[in-house]
């Protein structure tokens, strides 16, 4: 097996005399999607923020390609290569959708956030924004004000801005969350073409357990903030202490 892009080596967080986190050591594979499950309060959320840099940890370490990326910022790991999904939302909402991914294509291409050369004639930025509203579906909404747009469309553009970001890897926290059941299957569908590339990584949080069955190549459980079972799907799922403790009855529909 290749070296892991990334890996986390007890990573622990404590909240006074409460583990959120508690010693979590977990190694990530390039074109590996993996799903993080577990009850409500297991920590799935709270490791993401770990990993991402929006908290700091207690104890233990975070690695992307085997550097000890611990003490950087939440920008400074976007840029290594972290994308954090939904933590760019309203990035500006007062500007257009394509005014807010053109942005960060004109970010990735090292030009930075520069408002002022918006006006002046990037055409293969604006082309390159273009490209991906089309991909999440948003090529009509281009025009639209971020702030008037439908929940389920700023999901969508969620997901443009992490694209136009090209991290090597994904991070999704429940990603269909308050979405309706025409808008979901978008969003699902790119995380599947994303997954279909096979150079990325992606992280998963979610609790339909259908969605995880068809998108996860391993799961991973958590428990009252520790590691609680990893391993593929069928395996995980036909554990009787997942099901009975971790999964109750949404994993027995399944």
């Amino acid at each position: 097996m290749t070296d892991p892009i990334l890996r986390t080596q007890d990573l622990t967080v404590r909240f006074g005399g409460h583990v959120a986190v508690d010693a979590v050591s977990c190694a990530f594979q390039a074109g590996e999607l993996t799903a993080i499950v577990g009850p409500n309060g297991a920590g799935k959320t709270t490791y993401f923020n770990l990993i991402s840099g929006q908290i700091a940890a207690t104890a233990g370490k975070v690695f992307l390609r085997g550097e000890d990326i611990s003490g950087r910022s939440v920008s400074q790991r976007t840029k290594a290569g972290i994308g954090r999904a939904f933590q760019l939302t309203n990035l500006f909402p007062d500007l257009t959708v394509l005014e807010n991914v053109r942005l960060v294509v004109q970010s990735r291409s090292g030009q930075g956030f520069n408002l002022w050369s918006m006006a002046s004639g990037h055409v293969e930025l604006t082309e390159a924004a273009m490209a991906i509203l089309k991909r999440v579906r948003l090529l009509e909404q281009r025009a639209q004000v971020v702030s008037e747009l439908s929940h389920g469309n700023q999901r969508k553009l969620e997901v443009a801005l992490l694209i136009a970001l090209d991290p090597a890897v994904y991070m999704f926290d429940e990603p269909t969350a308050g979405m309706s059941v025409d808008e979901a299957p978008v969003v699902l569908d790119l995380i599947a073409e994303l997954k279909a590339q096979g150079d990325r990584t992606i992280l998963l949080v979610e609790h339909k357990m259908d969605v995880i069955r068809t998108l996860a190549d391993r799961i991973i459980v958590l428990h009252n903030g520790a590691l609680a079972a990893d391993g593929p799907p069928a395996e995980v799922m036909a554990s009787d202490v997942v099901q009975e403790a971790y999964m109750g009855k949404e994993l027995e529909d399944v």
